[in-house]
């Protein structure tokens, strides 16, 4: 009996212990968790500060990363749930939407920066080109017009530089012309480029462009062109073709260029779709119009662009601007339709010596008239009208001068280099 109570004396401390002991070990586990989620704030503002932020901002700045979650996922998932994650996500959306306001304020101050100085230059620069036009038109020394063409294909390099700008903040080209031939048009677009010299066009292509599109498609083919002949060799030729296709007419512009790789094609292609917005604030350094400007063109006016290396004639690149039906205007009365027509048309008349037109006078096969003798009668003499003047003994030096000018500013004296510039 004694030694019973003995043994449950001796295990009456020992249960109390046991007892302690799990609540000691309670405490020590509470303590380590408590810890560890110490640990994991601590971690989780590091990662906020460190890696979601910079992320953020880089995805604003960039426009890249994941447009689902742009600002990043946390690092320890638990946390997403709690008042501490949910507090962590306000302050990334409250960023984000200050990044986006001001991303809007410096696009809109940025393109109403380009727009008020396009639109103060602009009609300088047309004011310039009047005043060129009529020193062209009444001046007749040669080495006054000799000096006076460049300045004039100068001013038309600028006014074309400043209405892609105008263009790209989403303005109107700025001219408005009567319906003319394509082939004037793509001649317009020669016209205004730096190396004009080079580059090669059709002699004959019957149809006619509508007035609305005329511009556009002038400036349009100017951009192309201009790239074509920076990024080729100077003696290289660049060559414009026409393809009369079904739903409209294809114009072809080949280069002799190196081409270029496939990102860059890539990004050129994307620029010339049109259907990404042209951020100002987000162009490279420095910044590259030329595409950009086309690709708006495009976009507002419903004709599309492409380039490719494989169907360069030359080896280089080829630019397709390709202008639907709906663009092309009828030609105006008295065309004789397509160049096939007015050949035929040429061909059978002059074959014939004299023919009659039904107005009573013969016409020759240049369609000239043929006036007949004047009748020898009273009442013929007395409708007769006096014979004009001669002209002038000088009257063809005017014209004689203008053609020494520009045949002296039409033959090169140098070339320039080509140079290596991005795609435009």
């Amino acid at each position: 009996m004694t030694s019973l109570i003995q043994d449950v004396l001796l295990c009456v401390p020992s249960a109390g212990f046991v007892a302690a002991s799990a609540v000691a070990v309670r405490y020590r586990g509470a303590q380590a968790n408590a810890l560890r989620q110490v640990a994991a704030l601590d971690e989780e503002a590091r990662h906020l500060a460190n890696t979601r932020l910079p992320a953020l901002v880089y995805t604003s700045q960039n426009g890249t990363g994941n447009s689902a979650s742009p600002t990043g996922a946390t690092l320890h998932q638990q946390l997403a749930r709690t008042e501490t994650g949910l507090a962590y996500r306000s302050i990334l959306d409250q960023v984000d939407a200050a990044l986006k306001a001001a991303e809007t304020r410096a696009e809109a101050s940025s393109r109403a920066a380009v727009q008020a100085t396009t639109s103060s230059l602009q009609p300088l620069v047309y004011d310039i080109q009047t005043a060129i036009t009529q020193l062209l038109a009444t001046e007749h020394d040669a080495t006054m017009l000799a000096r006076l063409q460049p300045l004039d294909h100068l001013a038309s390099q600028l006014a074309r530089r400043l209405q892609i700008l105008a263009v790209i903040t989403g303005k109107w080209p700025g001219r408005q012309r009567d319906d003319v031939p394509l082939l004037d048009a793509v001649r317009g677009g020669v016209s205004r480029i730096r190396d004009y010299l080079r580059v090669r066009v059709p002699r004959e292509f019957p149809y006619y462009v509508s007035s609305r599109y005329v511009e556009p498609v002038v400036l349009a083919v100017a951009e192309l062109l201009d790239n074509a002949a920076r990024h080729s060799a100077p003696r290289t030729p660049v060559e414009v073709t026409f393809v009369d296709a079904h739903q409209g007419i294809s114009i072809e512009i080949h280069d002799a260029g190196s081409g270029m790789t496939a990102e860059v094609r890539a990004e050129a292609a994307r620029r010339l779709s049109g259907q990404h917005p042209v951020q100002l604030t987000k162009l490279r350094t420095p910044p590259a119009f030329g595409h950009l400007g086309v690709g708006a063109l495009a976009r507002q006016y419903g004709f599309t662009v492409r380039l490719d290396q494989e169907h360069s004639v030359h080896g280089g690149i080829r630019a397709v601007v390709f202008v639907p039906r709906t663009m092309l205007a009828a030609p105006p009365a008295g065309d004789a339709g397509p160049v096939q027509e007015r050949l035929a048309h040429t061909a059978s008349a002059a074959a014939d010596s004299t023919r009659a037109d039904g107005h009573g006078y013969q016409v020759t096969g240049d369609g000239l008239a043929l006036r007949p003798p004047p009748s020898r009668g009273p009442r013929h003499r007395a409708q007769q009208l006096t014979p004009p003047e001669p002209p002038p003994a000088d009257s063809g030096r005017a014209l004689a001068a203008f053609a020494q000018g520009t045949q002296t500013v039409h033959t090169p004296t140098h070339e320039a280099p080509a140079t290596e510039e991005p795609p435009r």
